[in-house]
């Protein structure tokens, strides 16, 4: 499996290409950040993105994109910007039918570290490790777009096991409900009572 991780933001958005299959060695095929200008129109700040998307897209073609999902900080501000280039990010994978994967950064930190409290640098460091990095990836926003390619591909076998089942389960109540529906359509009419035959006999007369 090829993911392309990305760490959303306006001023730099991480992105990092990981190769490989859950309880084997990963491969890092690309890591960077798409910047842009601060003082730049938001608009024109997120079609630079758009664009750093769609070359990370063009080059590494990945089967999956991992994007961080947004949670609410005391910085509204922050929150906006980071949502905005996320969005960009699931729009550029889902025009081309590339499915796009969310994970919160708790979700990412304990599937590389451990722990979802983990830092930065504790979460850097296991990036380095586990892709056998001379150095940990600069700035720390490639290196978590990276752990967001990681944190995919190792879960992606369980949650494809919690699909399956959920899909298994909700097709196995389908067709309960359709053969009980056939049984009561099939059913024999209550036959009538001589009482009943009578009565109905009387009021025909």
């Amino acid at each position: 499996m090829r993911v392309l991780g990305v760490d959303p933001g306006l001023t730099r958005c991480g992105v990092g290409v990981v190769e490989g299959v859950a309880g084997r060695p990963l491969t890092m095929l690309g890591v960077g950040v798409v910047r842009t200008a601060a003082d730049d129109d938001i608009g024109m700040r997120l079609v630079g993105i758009e664009r750093g998307i769609e070359e990370w897209l063009d080059r590494f073609e990945p089967e999956l994109v991992a994007v961080e999902r947004v949670f609410a900080q005391h910085n509204v501000r922050t929150v906006m910007g980071t949502a905005q280039a996320s969005a960009v990010a699931m729009l550029c994978a889902s025009r081309r039918g590339i499915p796009v994967a969310l994970h919160t950064p708790s979700e990412v930190k304990a599937a590389v570290t451990g722990s979802g409290r983990a830092d930065k640098a504790q979460v850097g460091a296991m990036v380095t490790r586990l892709l056998r990095l001379s150095a940990p990836p600069k700035p720390a926003d490639a290196a978590d777009a990276l752990a967001l390619a990681i944190c995919h591909i190792w879960r992606a076998p369980a949650q494809n096991r919690l699909q399956q089942a959920v899909a298994q389960n909700r097709l196995q109540q389908a067709v309960a409900r359709h053969q009980a529906a056939q049984q009561q359509a099939s059913a024999p009419q209550q036959a009538t009572t001589p009482h009943q035959a009578s009565a109905v006999k009387g009021r025909t007369r």
